[in-house]
């Protein structure tokens, strides 16, 4: 991959004259004036880093506390060469929120600037064109930009007539160690040994371990100064709130949110998670509104404004609202669950408190239904070595093999599969057309030992935030430590150095009460699949509606502090084939569930999903409910020839193809297993299943029944992911 197209950027441009430090220090504080008003004064390590980039012209690591001023340096920095006949500082940067917030910032340097990413698509064409008239001073760019051909011929191509800087902001990104590496910024290796070795070069991060910071000095160039601050934030006061189950701290967030002061975040680790606590906070009068990355962008824009705006007390947010997210004064953060890693746990607490002496900084751990997420998000992490040489085997060097095509034979998601893809690019092995990827000449082997190392490194993570929350010392200390934050001490303000918590203390039981019905009372609608997934040897196109499943229900999400804690032990007993023993609590919910349902017509029987592992948990469930709805449990499906021990899970199936053609020959229909009455049998069947995730095993077990002449099929789940 070559970031140019027609040369090296080094062919035209001449090395400006330099400024001398005293000079740089002069037009810093000005320009620190200008963005932060008359008394501020630059740090020391922001004029060290100016005068590394601007008169030392280093490649530069500024790894520095979340609200230390890292903008400022690049904002000055460009000031500077502008004025002395630069062309536009290039930053780029993973995140939108941070580019919006930039670009207004910028103006108050009289600065220029612009975004071109996923967002401002309709904007590129004139925003290039701003560019070639040297009219844009500081142009904001995705990483992915940087994968596009037409892109990097069209805006570098442009730009290299002069001089220019480049800024990679949040710079953990490009590390295979950090904790959230992006494969297109190891891009910016090439464009970098394409550069002058007089071109500004400055990285920043707030998130960078010791083994980080290395990784990224060493892609900058072998004399990279490294500038490391302080990570100590004295406006920080960290507390932890010890709670029995969701049922509690969801009372305590309803009781206490308005007791906090100002606006803050209130953090969830998953999408379903931020959405019912929003819900609930709203139910209590609460201004709040759910922030996640299923959110429109033109929305979250509305979502972060009314935010910074004082016009919503917080957003229940996930990762999604983290870096770059800039609001001086939020003035609390609290965590209902915690983030797998002390770096991203940092992170996004780094948000409160830029602008206040005082901002609290409150978690509400969930250990079991936490380490249930994590475990599900590192089972999505890392593809094997056998899934990484099976994308390449199916690729030609000649005939483009689109991504589509490739899921049918490599078991991957989507966007996992695309990250892949990227990262082989990157790696030199693929190459990228308009219409998909080619195998290149160039060897490629896996890594093991590094797959193997983050793996152990992301359960170390995992640990450590379980050790942080039952923590007897210092709390930012130990997130300080674990940063390789040389200057940690204890920080005097925790409720581990104070002694005591103003917020730990058991909330109203009545409200506990009403959070506990709330959380095992919702109506989570299981929606049908329609539409068959491509490249399979079966059925295509569209499902016909006379062979869908109806909406079905799901009693549980993971990890939703419900109904999810007593299934997970029900759903690991029948992992272990130990004897079933269903509540009859758990019963009466699904009864309950079964009661609000708004079916047009009710079942007339039960037919239990055939399961390898959990049969016994299911066939107990369905005979339950059969005896409490007077309604007849027949085995209608079965196990098919292709069912065999050896036969993988369905849980181990990445996407739709692989999910879909591991079910062929597996749930087949037994007609024999029928109702005898023929009235009975034709009638609706509520399909009883363990759990669902992709859904697709429904929508097989149904195409199945309705097959052999089921009218209708009406799922009901235990819990769905």
């Amino acid at each position: 991959m070559s970031v140019s197209v027609e040369g090296p950027v080094s062919s035209s441009p001449v090395e400006p004259p330099r400024p001398t430090p005293a000079q740089v220090a002069t037009e810093l504080l000005r320009h620190v004036q200008a963005l932060a008003g008359p008394d501020a004064v630059p740090r020391a390590e922001q004029i060290e880093a100016v005068t590394a980039v601007v008169a030392g012209r280093q490649r530069t690591l500024l790894v520095a506390r979340t609200g230390f001023g890292k903008s400022a340096v690049y904002f000055s920095a460009t000031r500077m060469l502008r004025d002395r006949g630069w062309g536009p500082t290039v930053v780029v940067s993973p995140l939108l929120a941070l580019m919006r917030d930039q670009v207004a910032a910028a103006r108050r340097l009289g600065l220029q600037a612009a975004t071109i990413n996923s967002s401002n698509i309709d904007d590129w064409a004139s925003i290039e064109a701003r560019i070639l008239a040297d009219e844009i001073d500081l142009l904001l760019i995705a990483p992915e930009r940087l994968a596009n051909p037409g892109f990097r011929s069209r805006v570098f191509t442009t730009m290299r007539g002069l001089p220019f800087a480049l800024v990679c902001d949040e710079a953990h990104c490009i590390s295979d160690w950090g904790h959230d590496f992006r494969p297109d910024y190891r891009r910016l290796r090439t464009l970098l040994a394409e550069l002058p070795s007089w071109t500004p070069v400055l990285a920043t991060t707030a998130t960078a371990n010791q083994r980080v910071t290395d990784d990224i000095a060493g892609q900058l160039g072998d004399h990279t100064l490294v500038l490391r601050t302080s990570l100590d934030r004295d406006s920080l006061y960290l507390s932890v709130v010890d709670l029995d189950n969701d049922a509690q701290r969801l009372a305590w967030l309803a009781e206490n949110l308005a007791d906090l002061p100002g606006s803050g975040i209130v953090y969830c680790l998953t999408q379903a998670q931020a959405e019912e606590t929003a819900a609930w906070l709203r139910n209590h009068g609460h201004e709040v509104e759910a922030y996640t990355g299923g959110v429109p962008a033109e929305r979250r824009l509305q979502l972060e404004d009314g935010l910074r705006d004082n016009r919503l007390k917080a957003l229940v947010a996930t990762s999604a609202l983290g870096m770059g997210y800039d609001k001086g004064d939020l003035a609390f953060c609290v965590h209902l669950g915690l983030p797998p890693s002390p770096v991203a746990y940092y992170q996004q607490i780094g948000r409160a408190g830029r602008n206040l002496e005082r901002a609290e900084v409150i978690a509400l751990p969930r250990p079991v239904e936490d380490a249930a997420v994590w475990r599900w998000f590192e089972s999505v992490s890392l593809p094997s070595e056998a899934i990484c040489s099976s994308a390449l085997d199916q690729l030609d060097r000649i005939r483009p093999t689109s991504l589509a095509s490739l899921e049918t034979a490599v078991n991957l998601g989507r966007n996992r599969l695309g990250t892949l893809m990227n990262i082989l690019e990157v790696n030199g092995a693929v190459a990228r057309s308009d219409s998909g990827w080619v195998r290149t000449d160039t060897p490629w082997t896996y890594d093991r030992e590094l797959a193997t190392t983050l793996g152990e490194l992301r359960r170390i993570e995992s640990n450590q935030m379980l050790q942080w929350a039952k923590l007897d010392g210092c709390r930012l200390r130990y997130l300080r430590d674990a940063l390789d934050d040389e200057s940690a001490s204890d920080c005097g303000r925790c409720d581990q150095c104070l002694t005591e918590s103003r917020w730990q203390h058991a909330p109203d039981p009545d409200l506990v009460a009403k959070a506990n019905d709330f959380l095992r009372g919702g109506d989570l609608v299981v929606e049908p699949r329609k539409q068959w997934p491509n490249g399979l040897a079966g059925p295509k196109g569209r499902i016909a509606p006379d062979r869908q499943a109806e909406a079905g229900r799901a009693l549980a999400r993971l990890g939703d502090g419900g109904w999810s804690t007593p299934l997970a032990a029900l759903v690991h007993a029948a992992d272990r084939g130990d004897d079933i023993v269903v509540p009859d609590q758990l019963i009466d919910a699904l009864a309950a569930l079964l009661k609000q349902w708004p079916w047009q017509k009710r079942p007339t029987w039960i037919c239990p999903m055939p399961s390898r592992r959990r049969s016994a948990l299911i066939d107990t469930v369905a005979g339950r409910l059969g005896a409490l709805g007077k309604l007849p449990v027949h085995h209608a499906l079965g196990s098919g020839p292709a069912a065999s021990s050896s036969a993988t899970y369905q849980a181990d199936q990445a996407n739709s193809a692989h999910q879909v053609a591991n079910l062929w020959g597996r749930i087949v229909a037994v007609p024999a297993a029928l109702p005898v009455d023929p009235t009975v049998a034709a009638g609706p069947v509520l399909l009883i299943d363990d759990e669902t995730d992709s859904r697709w095993t429904l929508t097989v077990a149904a195409f199945e029944l309705t097959g052999i002449g089921v009218a209708q099929v009406m799922p009901l789940v235990l819990r769905t992911r």
